[in-house]
């Protein structure tokens, strides 16, 4: 595909890398059309006996007895869109407690949920994951925030010759997800009613979840607008971020924040086409506050992501966990940030090592010992979000 030649994914490949070189099995999980497969296809050609592309009949056909087809291939084997066959899972797990190190698994998986629960299950201690999403900051550089930031990441939306294709594009790709997708992979929901649920979803967006409205207006139960939710995150279109908890004595927000992960869909949902509909929409700052997020968590090493929140009014919107220390960061859409009082208590109610307020600026500056602006051109160069 195009986006291949245009944009190289470096960070995602050298992730990739280690991880093949670490493990006999690792498994790339991210939404369809996110560039799983073009990457893969660096390490593997498609022409290869050693691939299997699970949407192709004749690749079908060649894994009707798996254990024959697989136990004898050397080097490394790229199984795509690997939640079409679970039952792969076991096999795979038979092959990998092989002595024989010469062969390395790189599995392809379009929805995470069930799908990490049969991998977790049956490759447990035998597998990595490594996760990728659309396109970056970093990849696109700086001169494309604002058509990233509109467009969205996924590199047929981003890369189409004009906006009406991509927006073309990004509609006919929700379309697919819902009517042929998910029916493959078991979902018995109608397509229209997931259909009004993320239009619904878009105008939650950074919001705190709460199932009385949403299941108010469709007509259905708390039940089934959670299972609508959950649906929609195991395909990679909505983060759940999950809110953080320390012992201070004061209400702290329990529910998670519901975010849109690709600001391109969100646009569609809410009808923005264009950089000036998206500038004067009511929607502007959480579709910033979403974008940011996302560009931050697909560079900046972590082992949890979270926001907080309590009943009196203060609130952080990411908290990043590394190692015993805990990070802030707050999004920003404002020439000037400043420390405010959320910003003060969060330091001290959460002991935060250091906290960075991304502001679509130029300049990074300190603002005090703890606290420093960061304009969002250093997530497109690569450069730390937090330093000192």
């Amino acid at each position: 595909m195009v986006f291949s030649i245009m944009i190289k994914r470096n960070r995602i490949r050298k992730n990739l890398e280690s991880a093949l070189a670490r493990s006999r099995a690792v498994l790339l999980s991210g939404p369809r059309q996110s560039g799983k497969t073009t990457l893969a296809r660096e390490f593997v050609s498609p022409e290869s006996a050693n691939y299997f592309d699970l949407e192709n009949p004749a690749d079908l056909e060649r894994l009707t007895e798996p254990i024959t087809a697989l136990a004898s291939l050397k080097g490394l084997v790229v199984i795509d869109e690997v939640q079409r066959r679970p039952d792969i899972f076991p096999v795979l797990r038979v092959l990998t407690d092989r002595d024989d190190i010469a062969t390395r698994f790189l599995i392809l998986g379009s929805a995470s949920g069930d799908l990490l629960r049969q991998t977790s299950e049956s490759l447990a201690g035998r597998l990595e994951i490594v996760s990728i999403a659309g396109l970056t900051l970093e990849e696109t550089g700086a001169d494309n925030l604002a058509k990233l930031w509109l467009r969205g990441g996924f590199p047929p939306a981003f890369l189409a010759k004009s906006s009406e294709d991509s927006l073309a594009w990004r509609s006919s790709f929700m379309q697919s997800l819902l009517e042929r997708d998910f029916p493959q992979w078991g979902v018995k929901v109608p397509a229209a009613a997931l259909s009004r649920f993320w239009r619904m979803l878009s105008h939650y967006h950074g919001q705190n979840w709460n199932a009385v409205e949403p299941s108010r207006t469709l007509g259905v139960s708390q039940t089934t607008t959670r299972r609508h939710l959950d649906l929609l995150t195991d395909a990679f279109m909505i983060r759940q971020l999950q809110p953080y908890f320390v012992n201070i004595g004061k209400r702290q927000v329990k529910s998670p924040k519901i975010y849109l992960r690709d600001s391109g869909l969100l646009h569609q949902l809410l009808g923005i086409t264009s950089m000036k509909g998206l500038l004067t929409h009511p929607r502007v700052g959480a579709s910033w506050e979403g974008f940011v997020i996302e560009q931050i968590l697909a560079v900046t090493p972590n082992n949890g992501a979270y926001f907080w929140a309590t009943h009196q009014g203060a609130e952080i919107d990411l908290v990043l966990q590394r190692d015993d220390e805990l990070y802030g960061v707050e999004c920003k859409r404002a020439d000037s940030p400043k420390i405010t009082p959320s910003i003060r208590t969060a330091l001290t109610d959460l002991g935060l090592s250091r906290l960075a307020i991304v502001y679509p600026g130029n300049k990074r500056f300190q603002l005090s010992d703890q606290v420093e602006a960061v304009p969002n051109s250093s997530l497109a160069n690569g450069e730390p979000l937090f330093t000192g």
